[in-house]
């Protein structure tokens, strides 16, 4: 298969890159400054847009198989310390998003022979906060905080190409666990100070996927010709906060006793604190139900790998 990435220069689109690669198929990504080093994997073909329009990339679109849409600015920021949703980054969160998948509608639009899929990145903070008892699958309502509301807007800016018969698909993800754009280094430093532990009440879910469960199940998406709609891609194992924690520090091998106080945490970041301070139990039922299989489906396996251990 042919199949272009938006947003393919994040860490995400790195990792499903080479997922596809080593599969047999076919990856441009597109990027606004393609000469860049990027640090992709050999057999990546580059292509820029403005991530806003399809003006000089749409043509790429015409025979495509597929189109994976995870542009948007990153949550938390670029630095260690997150940065805070002022009402200027709100507006960056959400045109990031909208601009691209309008975007990608207009290319789908222009082109002759359609994609036979779109992919839309999403995220598990679809659904706002929620207790741990509650397991939410994906037929599950949206929050009504600024998370929940984003992610409404970010899965719609794609959803016209449905009515031009083109299969879409929804990917909701957990906390991504990466060393690189994802939350396991801001997580691991405290235990490498020897201070880690939970973050506030450490009974709030956490959500989590693996690097390589987020691009295999992504692949396996595009690959299923009847999958279509919303999928949850958190690995199966339930956790909360505070067993994560436990779990991170056993394998680094260091103690899990100083939880992080959430007066504190939101003191210096603000509200993004609260994609940690709270939580939902989202449930990968549909991923399960057509028979994808986790690499890794629970924290303890998942962080071995990652640490090499």
């Amino acid at each position: 298969m042919r199949i272009l990435i938006t947003g393919g220069t994040g860490q995400v689109g790195k990792v499903l890159a080479a997922d596809l690669l080593q599969h047999g198929h076919e990856v441009i990504a597109l990027s606004r400054n393609p000469q860049r080093p990027h640090d992709l994997p050999a057999g990546v073909q580059m292509a820029q847009w403005d991530a806003r329009t399809a003006a000089g990339w749409g043509h790429l679109a015409d025979g495509a198989d597929a189109i994976v849409n995870l542009a948007g600015e990153n949550i938390a920021g670029s630095s260690f310390i997150p940065a805070r949703w002022t009402e200027e980054r709100k507006k960056r969160l959400r045109d990031s998003r909208i601009n691209a998948g309008k975007a990608v509608v207009e290319a789908v639009q222009a082109a002759a022979k359609k994609p036979r899929v779109v992919v839309q990145a999403s995220a598990v903070g679809y659904y706002g906060s929620h207790d741990n008892q509650v397991a939410l699958p994906e037929t599950a309502p949206a929050g009504d905080d600024f998370l929940g509301q984003l992610c409404v807007e970010w899965e719609d800016s794609t959803k016209p190409v449905e009515e031009m018969g083109v299969r879409r698909v929804i990917t909701r993800a957990g906390v991504l666990l990466s060393f690189q754009e994802g939350a396991l280094a801001r997580l691991a430093l405290p235990f490498k100070l020897f201070g880690g532990g939970p973050m506030g009440s450490g009974k709030q879910p956490f959500p989590w996927i693996h690097p390589a469960d987020q691009a295999a199940a992504t692949r396996y998406l595009i690959e299923q010709e009847t999958a279509s709609g919303v999928f949850n891609l958190a690995a199966p194992g339930a956790t909360t906060n505070a067993e994560f924690a436990k779990v991170l520090g056993k394998v680094m091998r260091r103690p899990s006793l100083l939880p992080v106080p959430g007066f504190a945490l939101r003191l210096v970041v603000g509200e993004v604190a609260d994609v940690v301070l709270e939580g939902q139990r989202a449930v990968p039922q549909r991923l399960l139900d057509m028979g994808y299989t986790f690499h890794f489906p629970d924290a303890e396996s998942a962080l071995h790998d990652l640490y090499g251990k």
